[in-house]
């Protein structure tokens, strides 16, 4: 039975904590047996990140061990799918497809013979793109249609218009390629100190993260994985959304744990000077809009820094914050097929045919990396002042899942129904009570947890206390 490798997940640790200027000591990674049938080391990455973050979130409090069992963060990495509700028929949904969605999502050849990976996405997305190809009435009109172009121009046009979609390539031209070469000089999570401001007084609750305040801008997995993270060490989250925003139910039942949820018209003046109000009550602010988008509302690290100095600034995206795909749209799918895991994980699974990991594994990384640069950011704060800008990417997260190394082979061992139930608390809900993972990261001088339910969007007023 192949194992997760402790010693390489401690050094993707320590190597972690190098970004941040720090080392640790009183972390146990508890090895275990596989679940996940991947030769990409995506275990050891998410342990690393899960690791790291716990290790800086020990010190608000003074020193601790930091515990992460191999399985419990590999069951992490598909967390949604874990979900479990007392009455099924209360719970929330997972986001429908259309029947002619499902015409055009997914590996699709091209008419030069690559494979272009086709993202409706949202219904916006979707409807653009059935646009694009002729609006097919089947599988068939549809793949004739993808087959008409190809693949290098047909994901230009698809960028051209803002739309998501990808060419898969291996690890080699993606690597090589301008967007790759720029992406991959930098670090997998950048801490930027971006203004100079006094340092924050240190807490006196009995959490990490008592008495911080974190807006949540995002959306679907990775960054709502940010901040639900940040909230199982004690922070005041509250998440920020619009009514005309698309969004997944079961995502944010699941992300949700430990937030607030209020709805903000950043399109009006009154919501934009909500927002502004509530940055000033602020320690981090996490978007995940495309580079860009909040710029011109008037709420890009600039704005938010001049106005809180001493706040942390966290941006997530698909492509990376510089180069020619700074602003392309992207999902978890579209990071694997950029970057070569698809390619790989198709080679080892299905007689090259792309195809996908096992579990959302750069979502849910990314998320926990940027919890990570946002704890090692607020550390630095409270230690020597400053303004800081923490940035991560789903593309980056999976070249450095590559970078790890790939197994040989695995022989993997699934989870079963009585593990995932050991795994599990259950906390009641507005949808009944809901059975979902425990946080993944154990510390000996203090709970991890969340204190909040999760909520419907929009459920609560704009503000950090009721």
């Amino acid at each position: 039975m192949s194992t997760a490798d402790a010693s390489l997940a401690r050094t993707a640790l320590d190597d972690l904590l190098a970004i941040a200027g720090l080392d640790a000591d009183h972390i146990e990674i508890e090895s275990e047996d596989l679940a996940l049938d991947t030769r990409i080391r995506a275990t050891e990455a998410a342990v690393a990140a899960l690791g790291a973050g716990g290790y800086i979130a020990s010190r608000f409090i003074g020193a601790g061990t930091v515990r992460v069992a191999t399985r419990h963060v590999e069951a992490s990495l598909q967390s949604y799918a874990h979900l479990k509700f007392a009455d099924p028929d209360r719970a929330p949904g997972p986001r429908r497809a259309a029947a002619q969605r499902a015409t055009i999502a997914g590996f699709q050849r091209a008419g030069d013979g690559r494979w272009m990976y086709i993202h409706p996405g949202f219904p916006h997305n979707t409807e653009s793109l059935l646009e694009l190809f002729g609006n097919p009435r089947d599988e068939n009109e549809a793949n004739q249609a993808i087959a008409s172009w190809e693949a290098p121009r047909l994901e230009r046009e698809i960028m051209r218009r803002g739309l998501c979609s990808a060419m898969v390539r291996d690890p080699e031209e993606w690597d090589t390629s301008p967007m790759g070469q720029i992406l991959n000089s930098r670090p997998v999570v950048e801490i930027i100190q971006v203004g100079d401001a006094d340092a924050r007084p240190a807490s006196s609750g009995p959490r990490p993260l008592s008495d911080y305040n974190v807006l949540d801008l995002t959306r679907v997995l990775a960054g709502p994985t940010c901040a639900r993270t940040l909230a199982s060490y004690g922070a005041n989250v509250i998440r920020i959304s619009a009514q005309d925003l698309p969004h997944v139910p079961l995502f944010v039942a699941e992300t949700g744990l430990g937030k607030r949820s209020a709805h903000i018209d950043l399109k009006t003046d009154s919501g934009r000077a909500t927002l502004r109000e509530l940055i000033g009550e602020a320690d981090v602010f996490s978007q995940g809009y495309r580079t860009g988008a909040l710029e011109r509302q008037g709420f890009g690290v600039a704005d938010v820094v001049r106005a809180k100095p001493g706040i942390v600034y966290v941006s997530i995206n698909c492509y990376g914050h510089e180069g020619p795909w700074r602003g392309v749209p992207g999902w978890e799918q579209l990071a694997q097929t950029v970057t070569g895991m698809a390619y790989l994980h198709g080679n080892y699974q299905n007689n090259g045919t792309p195809q996908l990991q096992p579990a959302a594994v750069t979502d849910y990384t990314t998320g926990y990396l940027a919890a990570y640069g946002a704890l090692a950011a607020l550390l630095r704060q409270r230690e020597q002042g400053g303004s800081y800008w923490v940035r991560v990417s789903l593309a980056r997260t999976g070249v450095w899942m590559r970078s790890l190394g790939l197994r040989d082979a695995v022989t993997h061992r699934p989870f079963d129904d009585a593990e995932i139930a050991n795994l599990r608390a259950v906390t009641q809900t507005e949808w009944g009570a809901m059975h979902h993972l425990r946080p993944a990261v154990e510390l000996s001088n203090t709970d991890v947890f969340w204190r909040q339910p999760p909520v419907s969007l929009g459920s609560h007023a704009p503000t950090f206390t009721d």
